[in-house]
């Protein structure tokens, strides 16, 4: 499955491997920093090197992994200066994503994200990976009403990216609070995008990513960068 939920019709063999890579380093089972065990992972995909090399130039223009040698692949490392673009990024686009919902909704888009919301559970350590999937289809619900296909990709491509950032999150304090906080702003998107208040809908938008596990993880970040021999939290 991708990550947007919806299984992926590939057309060769690196597309195969692209999608299996990228989606092991966004969910951090390939940590961070760490080398790329192309072999192993030929071997588990049971493909030449070739088609796992061609995903790998792919992965190196979208800065998920740095090539050293065509021995030497690693996955790129977290920093503070990525995670604040994507959380500009954010900023942005989602606000914006609110209130063209809020304008555009059809019944089927209410009705998606109203199944999503059913879903939803604290985005916290306690609720793990099963928080972070139901966090995202509501938000790709969302993105979906605003029937903007260009806004729809963009969001999407940042959305995956920050999710390692905000896996570290869970991993700080932030991440072992009940954050009801954030429960309760998703229930209010969607009366706003219901009842068609977009300027009130994207100001929500706004203080909920304001408040996100991703800022948590930028200031984290920002305090390993300035202090390198700090401990991780």
């Amino acid at each position: 499955m991708s990550p947007t939920g919806v299984t992926n019709v590939f057309s060769s063999k690196g597309d195969v491997a692209y999608a299996e890579i990228r989606r092991l380093i966004l969910s951090g089972e390939l940590a961070a920093g760490s080398r790329l065990p192309q072999y192993e992972l030929a071997d588990r995909l049971s493909m030449s090197i070739t088609p796992l090399r061609e995903a790998i130039r792919r992965l190196s223009s979208e800065g998920l992994v740095a090539v050293e040698s065509h021995r030497d692949v690693r996955v790129a490392p977290m920093n503070a200066r990525e995670a604040q673009q994507l959380f500009e990024v954010r900023l942005s686009l989602d606000p914006t994503a609110a209130d063209l919902a809020a304008t555009r909704r059809t019944e089927q888009d209410i009705f998606q994200m109203r199944e999503a919301l059913k879903r939803l559970v604290p985005v916290t350590r306690q609720w793990g990976e099963e928080g972070l999937v139901a966090h995202r289809d509501f938000h790709r619900a969302l993105y979906l009403a605003s029937h903007n296909d260009v806004l729809i990709r963009l969001l999407d491509d940042v959305w995956d990216k920050s999710d390692r950032y905000r896996r570290m999150g869970l991993e700080l304090p932030p991440g072992d609070e009940p954050r009801t906080r954030d429960l309760n702003e998703h229930r209010q998107l969607f009366d706003l995008v219901v009842t068609g208040d977009g300027p009130a809908a994207a100001d929500l938008m706004r203080r909920h990513i304001t408040e996100s596990l991703t800022a948590a993880a930028i200031r984290e970040l920002e305090q390993r960068e300035q202090n390198p021999a700090r401990e991780p939290a």
